[in-house]
């Protein structure tokens, strides 16, 4: 595999840098879910206008049309230039937009795709049930067809930003006489609908993105299906290829800043023997090269599914590759800082926050449960990549 840009590609990467550092926000990000959601908005609307949203997104739905190795330049250029996550876009832009694109008719794409680019419509996504999160086709919140809707009640949890969110991508079971893969509809909800019940749930890092969601007889229009009534598991595994494959792209790169970062750390900070700079550790200098030979393996893995999802519209199942050593790698990393950091970790509540060393330690844990638990991930890779048997 050859990993050289071309020169067109390395004018495109000096392109994205100069427009980055030229508009990149000068204010700091808020912490509240509102804030950031009024943040990530005005941000997304600023790429829109600067001609920098939708990258690899077709040209008659907003996007450029341009190719996914265009689109991984801008990701490591707007992580290089530490930018923060797309967190309250992220649902809108990395899964549900593209499986919107491959999947939805050309009312719902129309109507839906110009709102997710320009940054006017939040998106989150209503999948995981208290029953049903890595058996995810165990769910149960009940969907009845009433005339030209779906009538809807159940629970869903898990779900971010689901307060500040316009709509949610949302799975529901219209049929129980069948195996529990069938009967599963994907449908658009308006969260603004009568009946939605949205709370907060505060983990342990400090954070209230996640949210459990409540639904008393919700009315959709059956306009709002995406595909057809009963193939919703279809488009589920559409929007997962997309979350599992080239979605978390930007915090691969954002990963190797980490790593970096910690190494700089390592230098300038006594080690656990309270002697000698952290990095003086012979166990601690072979973590974190460890870590940074485990980044670059990353980034070639993400860089061969990338040419691949080049060839087809939907990524494939090596996805899961890529999810579940990326989640594996921010666990090892974030361990092995609070092993450098040591008890000066308990003694400044700043690093509390998600982007503090403790916070994105015990942040960590989310990422082998979040987009398919690490073991649901090891049966797709050994069963759809490898071949081996159920």
């Amino acid at each position: 595999m050859d990993l050289d840009f071309t020169r067109e590609q390395v004018e495109f990467r000096d392109q994205v840098r100069t427009w980055l550092v030229e508009n990149k926000p000068r204010e700091e990000r808020p912490r509240d879910n509102a804030g950031i959601r009024d943040y990530d908005m005005a941000w997304q609307q600023t790429q829109w206008k600067g001609g920098w949203a939708g990258i690899a997104w077709p040209t008659e739905y907003g996007g450029r049309g341009l190719t996914l190795l265009q689109q991984l330049i801008w990701y490591e250029e707007y992580a290089a230039q530490g930018f923060p996550g797309i967190d309250a876009n992220f649902v809108g832009l990395s899964h549900a937009g593209p499986t919107l694109i491959t999947r939805a008719s050309e009312e719902q794409k129309e109507f839906h795709l110009p709102k997710i680019l320009r940054g006017d419509a939040i998106w989150c996504q209503g999948f995981s049930e208290p029953d049903a999160g890595s058996d995810l086709a165990s769910l149960k919140m009940k969907a009845v067809v009433d005339g030209d809707s779906l009538i809807v009640s159940g629970q869903k949890i898990w779900t971010s930003f689901a307060t500040c969110a316009h709509y949610q991508e949302l799975l529901v079971r219209t049929d129980n006489t069948l195996t529990k893969h069938q009967g599963i509809t994907w449908v658009i909800c308006d969260m603004s609908s009568p009946g939605i019940d949205v709370r907060p749930i505060r983990t342990i890092e400090g954070g209230e993105e996640f949210c459990e969601v409540f639904y008393d007889e919700v009315r959709i229009p059956l306009s709002n299906v995406v595909g057809e009534i009963g193939s919703g598991w279809s488009v589920a595994m559409s929007t997962l290829s997309f979350e599992r494959g080239t979605a978390f792209t930007a915090n691969q790169v954002r990963l190797a800043k980490v790593v970096e970062d910690l190494i700089d750390y390592s230098r300038d900070h006594v080690g656990p023997d309270g002697r000698r700079p952290a990095i003086a550790d012979d166990e601690i200098s072979r973590r974190l090269a460890r870590a940074r030979a485990s980044v670059a393996s990353l980034r070639a893995m993400t860089y061969v599914g990338i040419c691949e999802n080049m060839e087809s519209d939907t990524p494939g199942p090596r996805g899961s590759m890529l999810k579940l050593h990326y989640s594996d790698l921010c666990k090892e990393v974030a361990a092995l800082a609070m092993d450098i950091i040591g008890v000066d970790s308990l003694r400044d509540s700043s690093r509390w926050d998600k982007n503090g060393w403790v916070g994105n330690y015990l942040y960590s844990f989310s990422q082998s449960i979040g987009g398919g638990t690490s073991e649901i991930q090891r049966n797709i890779i050994g069963e759809r990549v490898l071949g081996l048997p159920r």
